[in-house]
């Protein structure tokens, strides 16, 4: 087994992880991460050695992604995403078990956009520009949609709305130390 290929087993987690939110549905999930590991696998030539493998996987899901969405609007396959989803179990605390479901819920309702970038931020832990470089757009973007998202999934699971922060806060907090 060569580097290449061990880099790439190391992330089919993360890969599984991202598409199963993605996609909300399981079989789909392994369709996506199997499409990205056959076309990552195929362009290796493509891969630049010392680069980051993850985001590279991820542009690659990204892309696959989009490309089956588009084709099932083609095709008109609907799917009811009520039918397909199921709901998160938790074991230990029997609330959390309806949050989760009210969560998972919540980022259904969210656009396409909006979702990817909660997710790769929120979910897999990447920096803004790494979001930004497997989506194909920019920073700024990534956090509009995030910030965006964030509100929106707040406002859907009647969450309080963060303060807001800026400059008239931060004037006020000195005023107030002085």
């Amino acid at each position: 087994m060569t580097e290449f290929h061990r880099l790439i087993e190391q992330e089919i987690f993360r890969l599984r992880r991202y598409a199963r939110a993605l996609t909300r549905n399981s079989d789909r999930a392994d369709d996506l991460v199997q499409e990205t590991l056959t076309r990552a696998i195929a362009k290796a030539h493509l891969w630049q050695t010392g680069t980051d493998i993850r985001a590279w996987l991820f542009t690659i899901m990204h892309n696959q992604n989009v490309n089956a969405v588009r084709r099932a609007i083609r095709d008109e396959a609907g799917v009811d995403i009520d039918q397909i989803s199921s709901p998160l179990v938790a074991t230990t605390d029997p609330t959390a078990s309806r949050q989760l479901y009210e969560l998972d819920r919540a980022l259904a309702s969210l656009g396409d956009e909006q979702r990817e970038v909660i997710l790769l931020v929120g979910l897999e832990g990447m920096s803004y520009e790494d979001a930004a470089a497997i989506l194909s757009v920019p920073v700024g973007t990534v956090r509009s949609r995030l910030s965006r998202g964030r509100d929106m999934l707040r406002s859907l699971l009647d969450m309080p709305n963060r303060k807001p922060q800026g400059r008239a806060d931060d004037d006020h907090r000195v005023a107030l130390a002085a």
